[in-house]
């Protein structure tokens, strides 16, 4: 056998360990990349790999799992595996996202702690090359820093479903106690906890500014059926405002880069005839959006909605404003 299909046959062995409600043979399928007829016979070769895999009856259909987990021999981490997982833990600290940061590190000595000494010592080697040789370009932007001790407690109401309870340095009336439905949080540029006051519907609420967070004895869960992703997916970026259908026009010089680019997760790119590429999506945010676009030059044209149009210009003659005066101008 090859030692590719030898690698295949072990990539569905941990897969098949790895759930405890086991797979159809239409999962392994897809999540192989492989016909139905392949998945089978694949199946049938772990089988006489590990007699343990067993058969669960789900009618109509029938799952297959390995319930105890496979040997540490088969589970040993690769150096480039360990390396991707340091340089997570290196994004996330050089971000600022100490507790992510340190969760990861932590993972990764578990991992390492499990690792046979002898398969340690062939590891170290190629991990401290590639550490060398690999590291994490700096980008300007926020630096925002996470407070374990906010997490933990977003994470208890969540998990928990209770309401939240924190002093919150912002919006209109800083300084003032809140008590909320929690949601989520979102990661990003900026970090905020997407929550509920009240009867009213989500809002974002920085988590840099959250002052004596608790847990709140008041039972509270999010509504059924509420997407974290979809809200995401709502906006740009972060800001929450009215949804508008988007179409931009990237001209023929930057096609190429404006198909390698993701400006939305729901976004349509349509190349023109004229070599130019129309991107289309339905999103908030055009204020976030219109600082975003400053990046493309003279390279994009909105199409719409008139309102980002208007932002763009109205932030370009601010920006020119300031700068042939040199003062601030009111409002920047």
């Amino acid at each position: 056998m090859r030692h590719e299909k030898a690698g295949r046959l072990l990539e569905l062995a941990r897969m098949l360990a790895g759930t405890s409600e086991g797979l159809t043979l239409d999962e392994m399928a897809e999540r192989l990349g492989v016909g139905r007829r392949t998945a089978e016979r694949m199946r049938d070769a772990v089988r006489d790999v590990f007699p343990q895999l067993e058969e669960v009856d789900d009618p109509p259909t029938r799952r297959f799992r390995i319930p105890a987990g496979l040997d540490g021999l088969f589970q040993a981490p690769t150096a480039e595996e360990l390396a991707a997982l340091a340089a997570a833990a290196e994004v996330f600290a050089q971000q600022g996202a100490g507790a992510r940061a340190g969760a990861l590190k932590s993972l990764e000595q578990k991992v390492l702690y499990a690792t046979r000494a002898a398969e340690r010592s062939k590891l170290d080697p190629d991990m401290e090359a590639l550490l060398q040789a690999e590291t994490i370009a700096v980008q300007a932007g926020p630096r925002h820093f996470e407070y374990e001790a906010v997490l933990s407690a977003v994470r208890a109401a969540l998990l928990s479903m209770h309401a939240l309870r924190f002093r919150y340095e912002g919006g209109a009336t800083p300084g003032r106690v809140r008590e909320v439905t929690p949601y989520g949080v979102l990661f990003g540029r900026a970090n905020y906890l997407v929550a509920a006051e009240g009867e009213g519907g989500p809002r974002n609420w920085r988590l840099d500014r959250l002052h004596e967070v608790a847990v709140s004895e008041r039972p509270a869960s999010r509504p059924e059926g509420f997407s974290l992703q979809d809200y995401a997916d709502e906006s740009f970026g972060i800001y929450q405002d009215d949804t508008e259908d988007v179409v931009l026009r990237i001209l023929p010089a930057s096609a190429e880069g404006a198909l390698r680019w993701r400006f939305h997760a729901n976004q349509q790119l349509e190349p023109q005839a004229d070599g130019s590429v129309v991107v289309r999506f339905r999103a908030s945010g055009m204020r976030e959006l219109a600082w975003h676009l400053f990046t493309w030059g003279d390279q994009v044209q909105v199409v719409g909605p008139a309102r980002l149009k208007h932002l763009l210009v109205e932030q370009i003659e601010i920006a020119r404003r300031a700068h042939a005066s040199g003062t601030v101008v009111a409002g920047a």
